[in-house]
């Protein structure tokens, strides 16, 4: 009897879940495109009625790009972060959807919609265990807090900058994010450094007698070296398994046709690695535009301006908070490989702070950020399970499934 006890919770845990995530999907918060203030405000409501403590988070400027919950145990210790973005990508061509984007609809098994992968599901998981937290005896260390966080898909990572800079937040001890997949938890990843470059030139009519060379000409120029820059492999001694990448992403200058322009704008974006970092990064770069400024002078030389820097980051497994969630991924019989990614992700932003995370360990999932967005629910009471075993052993506290 108790057995069925525990197995009917379990069910209506996952229905909730699965309900609350309905619900989110069903709130547009396209990054950059949305107002964010319908789907935080609904968190908010659910949060509220289940006595979840909880705040809103502000940026510089006022906007809203946030919530963070947190539940305090009843003994001293360290405090861990459950984090999971709740805007979206855009939807990108509407006609090749094979349902509304915004649908939140449950069809053979499957959650549909922009966010259902990525991670308004993971959001809705992380609510309950916090109000699991709430309802219950504060029989743990330290405490949970859960981020739901905006202005992450912009780039602008807005809502974890909040966080991170909140006085009246407890710095965490690690931070597990809410990405979907359930092969292998994300342990590190490379790090990036962005830098724009303004190549300058003379300008002048493209008919007249005059040859000079555009900044058109420059800047390819410049593009080609650094097409070209020899970059280190991986390195086997320091145990990072990849190497670093450099990529030209975005070239502007000139408009129409009879005038040469007088400059180009060049985005340069890096992938660093503990031996090839950002220092490194802009070492090449600089030395490239350097040689282009030599090679085919212009009237001032090539400036650049640093947009972004995040360092590497890569967790032993037995470190925490990565040996928590695959550790009862193991117990499960589940075997969950420790990744340390190509991509960036927020666990870079985190690990500038010195603070550890881990990425991953969600649903089997298909259309992330592209067409027909969705997520697999046959796998969530397993997921959901593994997680707040997780988290009881992070907190100290017996695990008792849901």
């Amino acid at each position: 009897m108790f057995d069925g006890l525990r197995e009917a919770g379990r069910d209506e845990t996952i229905r909730s879940v699965v309900e609350l995530a309905q619900d989110l999907v069903r709130r547009p918060s396209r990054g950059g495109i949305d107002d964010y203030g319908p789907v935080l405000g609904f968190l908010e409501e659910w949060l509220s009625a289940r006595a979840v403590p909880h705040r809103r988070l502000y940026d510089g400027e006022g906007a809203l790009v946030g919530l963070l919950a947190e539940v305090a145990g009843g003994r001293p210790g360290p405090w861990w972060t459950l984090d999971a973005c709740v805007d979206t990508a855009p939807y990108g061509d509407l006609a090749r959807w094979s349902f509304p984007p915004a649908c939140g609809e449950v069809r053979d098994g499957w959650l549909l919609g922009r966010g259902a992968a990525d991670s308004k599901l993971a959001a809705a998981m992380y609510c309950h265990l916090a109000a699991g937290l709430a309802a219950g005896p504060r029989d743990f260390a330290g405490g949970l807090a859960v981020l739901l966080d905006v202005d992450e898909h912009t780039g602008g990572f807005g809502g974890a900058r909040a966080y991170l800079a909140d006085p009246h937040a407890v710095r965490p001890a690690g931070v597990i994010i809410g990405y979907p997949g359930m092969d292998e938890v994300v342990v590190g990843g490379r790090g990036l450094w962005r830098a724009t470059l303004t190549v300058y030139a003379p300008s002048g009519h493209s008919g007249s007698s005059r040859t000079v060379t555009s900044a058109i000409i420059r800047a390819a120029r410049l593009v080609g070296l650094l097409d070209a820059a020899d970059l280190p492999g991986a390195d086997g001694a320091s145990g990072f398994p990849l190497g670093p990448k450099l990529t030209v992403t975005a070239f502007h200058g000139g408009r129409g046709f009879s005038v040469t322009p007088d400059r180009v704008d060049i985005n340069v974006d890096t992938r660093n690695t503990p031996h090839f970092d950002a220092h490194a990064a802009e070492t090449l770069v600089r030395k490239a535009a350097a040689e282009v400024d030599a090679e085919l002078p212009g009237p001032v030389p090539t400036s650049l301006s640093k947009v972004a820097s995040w360092p590497p980051f890569r967790l032993e497994a037995d470190e925490q908070p990565a040996a928590a969630l695959l550790s009862a991924a193991r117990q499960a019989g589940l075997d969950v490989r420790a990744k340390t990614a190509g991509p960036s992700n927020i666990g870079n932003l985190l690990a500038g702070q010195g603070i550890p995370a881990t990425a991953g360990f969600g649903v089997p999932y298909e259309g992330l950020h592209g067409i027909d967005e969705r997520a697999s629910l046959a796998e969530l009471a397993d997921v959901y399970a593994i997680h707040q075993q997780a988290v009881d052993e992070l907190l100290g506290r017996p695990f008792e499934s849901p």
